[in-house]
């Protein structure tokens, strides 16, 4: 199996659980692995052929910026819904950080998941 990774994805939203995490946006930042089978691009070289990264990138920061969740958990599979809408993504982890909530301490989720919706 092969993988595409987009890794450091910065977004602002207001996810967390209490009130004054969800006031006010704060920095996540968000790293995620997809396994597919990658020949078919690196015979064709075409993009119609993998992920194109930057709709994905750009998908994952509008699901941060957009919604508000409690916990990183529902976030995480919220955004590994939208992951999982390419059939050809066979599995995915994603692995979200609050960079500036504990003094220096990064909190993170890291999330495995098949996708329930792959070709077989």
């Amino acid at each position: 199996m092969d993988r595409i990774a987009i890794r450091d994805i910065r977004a602002r939203g207001c996810h967390g659980w209490t009130s004054e995490e969800r006031a006010t946006p704060q920095l996540l930042t968000i790293d995620v692995e997809l396994d597919l089978d990658l020949r078919c691009a690196g015979k064709s070289d075409d993009l119609a052929d993998t992920v194109d990264y930057a709709a994905l990138h750009r998908r994952i920061v509008e699901i941060v910026e957009a919604s508000s969740y409690a916990l990183l958990e529902k976030l995480g599979d919220a955004v590994l819904d939208a992951v999982f809408e390419d059939r050809r993504i066979v599995r995915a982890s994603l692995c979200i950080a609050k960079p500036d909530l504990l003094d220096g301490a990064s909190p993170s989720v890291t999330l495995h998941r098949e996708n329930p919706r792959a070709n077989a």
